[in-house]
């Protein structure tokens, strides 16, 4: 029924799925208050509160472009989204040695691999669905193209490690909170994070150069566009001072298009069997 309801709905145009999103997002935003108070506090924290209004209406469009995304022809989606910069991807690809894509919840991220997939193969870390009605739907829709998918585990972090060695590219979401001892803290935006370390990891592994990519929904329905940046930061010294240089790229990049950034996400979590910052620091 949900794989039917969502076929159904990626037939409708992009501008009115944007529409009607943005009306789900102040619907949601008005009627779950641990939500709206996570939004608000999150977006203020950032420095970013008089985008609230915004954020409240990209949070929504968020959710209602996903059957476009997962279920329309790929052919259809290629043709509202453009690449910016993806010379920068090719010489990356060219030299043989991989490539680690970081993609943070930004805009619409589900479409940055799925364009590249058009291109070129790309593995990327999945975790499923914690709904196991929802899983044939979402592998089904993340599988497309010349993408594969890898597991949240230790198989799927060997599988990001051979497809590097082959010169392939990954993608992973760096602001995903990790489990226990696969993380470490790290600020992000003023306040500790806790952050996964395997992205530094894998890039140093496979001698992958970084590539950061988001895709930002454009007004009115109009497209998305698809932009490649280098990363600048260094990922020398230890796990923390990794960490903290992912977060800083992670920033800059969210700073681009602030009201489409996931602020909803409960990002400054505690994962079970984690010590908390302070903690830590003693």
């Amino acid at each position: 029924m949900l794989v039917f309801l969502f076929r159904l709905l990626s037939a409708l145009p992009l501008p009115l799925l944007h529409l009607l999103g943005t009306w789900l997002g102040w619907l949601v935003y008005v009627l779950a208050p641990s939500y709206r108070r996570r939004l608000r506090e999150n977006l203020e924290r950032a420095g970013y509160g008089a985008l609230l209004p915004q954020a409240i209406a990209e949070a929504g469009k968020a959710i209602v472009e996903l059957p476009f995304i997962w279920c329309a022809p790929m052919d259809r989606i290629a043709r509202v989204a453009r690449m910016e910069n993806y010379a920068l991807v090719q010489a990356a690809l060219d030299a043989g040695h991989g490539l680690v894509f970081l993609t943070p919840h930004l805009g619409c991220f589900e479409i940055t691999a799925q364009q590249v997939s058009l291109h070129s193969p790309i593995t990327v870390m999945y975790r499923p669905p914690r709904k196991s009605a929802l899983k044939p739907l979402v592998e089904g829709a993340r599988a497309r193209g010349m993408m594969r998918l890898a597991p949240a585990n230790l198989s799927g972090v060997r599988l990001l490690a051979k497809t590097l060695r082959r010169g392939e590219p990954i993608g992973i979401l760096p602001d995903q909170v990790p489990q226990e001892g696969e993380g470490v803290w790290a600020p992000f935006f003023g306040r500790p994070a806790y952050t996964m370390t395997l992205p530094a990891k894998l890039a140093q592994l496979g001698r992958a150069p970084i590539i950061l990519t988001y895709a930002e929904r454009l007004p009115r329905g109009a497209g998305f566009v698809v932009r490649f940046l280098p990363f600048t930061g260094s990922l020398e010294g230890d796990a923390a001072q990794q960490a903290r240089a992912i977060n800083a790229a992670m920033e800059e990049m969210i700073a681009r298009c602030p009201a489409q950034y996931f602020w909803s996400y409960n990002r400054y979590k505690q994962p079970d069997g984690v010590a908390n910052p302070d903690e830590v620091a003693a």
